[in-house]
């Protein structure tokens, strides 16, 4: 008889279930060897499922880029002051300009320019050679760090660098394979593209290319750039700031409130989408059958699952509303029905969970409380002793804070109200916690540690692929799923 598993999950999330082991076709713990790719919205595919969340203590342009190489993608937060639309324009910005096939608006200098304004841009944009173009936007030349060295500062850009003639340059597109072959023909490291005209069309560099070879899981967009996504709220300046962020490069929005199953979300989506008609939008949060039905036939593209599970979380505390994660999965996951993807956010405080989140009803994960504290989250590093609650320990710093996106101090620092009265503070009535976390190596590392784990839970399901898995566990959850007693509990996750 087959499983009711909405009946069998009521109530529970994820550390009330095993699995149970299948007969393994795989080698554990390869993740280049097993397919991991899922779908994080409607048209955006990505090889690995593991997603950083919009949290301003978790996800900048550092993290963003960390989980793109990866294979996954980061959402850059919202928690800008209000108002202030280019800092989080910047974020965006910086990881799309961290990668590429074809650079096709490389930082450029006219050759009329004194070699202090060509410093003075590689020092603000971070690059080390610079396109010289004429008032046409004709290749002239290339200016490099070395060009410039030990060099007066009132030289002229023309007089320092290589000129066009000297210059190997491509006219017309040119593929990646052509490209490499090219370089390494005429022993180049920049190729300058140009059209019919001589007009710059791009600039192709070997340090790019070298990236895409070793980095074949990345997520990219056609034209070479590692992808991200950016987070807007529902109210003030959020439709001024999704269409900025979208011309910056956002390859997808999140318009992310505590609860998405609302009128407010209803008029986000609506407003959004009448000024961003071409990219997908996720919307969220939900936790019901009826609201993931309320978002998706409102058009969002992807739906995120989970009110009140996360690390910085306060919502079931202060308002005793929510469901626990595995039942809301389930319930989202069965009206929805694949139509478009769901995103299980939060609740997943192992490497295990993860595995569950993405069987019980996710396409994919968003993690935060896993990312905070690396090298790649926001926030200084401070040495201090703190108590952490679930193990009575006292842990010494290193230590980063992590806070959740309603946490007081995230919102206070949102609407700019640094030296507001406490009392008014107290009034917003936050939904968040803040706590120091110990600090720790890269997310890279964290990342691959939960690939390797998430490959070997596949070996253990019977299952080739992490598709293969989701589809044999759906079909017939009853030979995976182990309700757990409180005993077997313990003998499980009690370390």
């Amino acid at each position: 008889m087959a499983m009711d598993l909405f009946e069998y999950v009521r109530g529970c999330t994820f550390d009330d279930f095993l699995l149970t082991p299948q007969c393994g076709v795989l080698p554990r713990r390869d993740p280049d060897k097993v397919d991991l790719s899922v779908r994080f919205s409607e048209h955006l595919t990505l090889k690995r499922p593991l997603v950083s969340a919009n949290m301003d203590t978790v996800t900048r342009a550092a993290m963003a880029i960390v989980l793109a190489e990866e294979g996954g993608i980061g959402i850059i937060d919202r928690g800008f002051r209000a108002g202030d639309i280019e800092p989080h324009v910047a974020e965006v910005a910086a990881v799309k300009r961290r990668q590429h096939g074809v650079i096709t608006d490389p930082h450029s200098i006219g050759p009329e320019r004194r070699v202090a304004d060509a410093i003075r841009l590689m020092e603000q944009t971070g690059v080390g050679t610079l396109t010289v173009v004429d008032g046409a936007h004709r290749l002239v030349g290339l200016l490099t760090e070395r060009d410039v060295r030990f060099v007066p500062q009132e030289s002229l850009v023309s007089e320092r660098m290589t000129p066009r003639e000297a210059l190997v340059s491509h006219t017309g597109p040119l593929s990646l394979a052509d490209a490499e072959r090219l370089m390494i023909a005429r022993k180049i490291k920049k190729l300058p593209l140009v059209d019919g005209e001589g007009r710059l069309a791009g600039l192709m560099t070997a340090k790019d290319l070298l990236k895409h070879k070793h980095q074949p899981f990345a997520t990219r967009d056609a034209q070479g750039r590692l992808r991200v996504g950016a987070a807007v709220g529902a109210v003030g300046d959020y439709v001024e700031r999704a269409v900025e962020v979208v011309r910056a490069g956002a390859d997808v929005l999140v318009i992310d409130i505590a609860h998405g199953h609302s009128l407010v979300m209803e008029r986000a989506l609506t407003e959004i989408r009448k000024r961003v008609e071409s990219i997908d939008i996720v919307a969220g949060n939900v936790a019901t059958a009826e609201g993931a039905r309320f978002l998706l036939d409102r058009g969002a593209n992807a739906i995120k699952v989970g009110i009140g599970p996360g690390g910085g979380c306060s919502t079931r505390s202060t308002t005793n509303f929510g469901i626990p994660q595995v039942e809301a999965l389930v319930r989202c996951r069965r009206e929805v029905d694949g139509r478009v993807p769901l995103i299980a956010d939060g609740g997943i405080r192992r490497d295990g969970s993860i595995a569950l989140a993405l069987l019980f009803g996710g396409d994919s994960v968003m993690l935060g409380s896993a990312f905070a504290g690396t090298e790649e989250a926001p926030g200084e590093v401070v040495f201090k002793s703190v108590l952490v609650p679930e193990s009575q320990k006292i842990v010494k710093g290193p230590l980063k804070v992590f806070r959740g996106m309603a946490s007081i101090g995230a919102v206070r620092d949102r609407l700019d109200l640094e030296d507001a009265d406490p009392r008014e503070l107290e009034a917003i009535g936050a939904e968040g916690i803040e706590v120091s976390v110990p600090a720790k190596g890269s997310a890279r590392a964290v990342i691959q540690e939960m690939l390797k784990h998430l490959c070997s839970a596949i070996s253990y399901g019977g299952a080739t692929s992490l598709a293969d898995l989701q589809d044999r566990f759906r079909k017939r959850p009853e030979d995976y799923v182990v309700k757990l007693t409180e005993a077997s509990r313990a003998e499980s996750y009690q370390r």
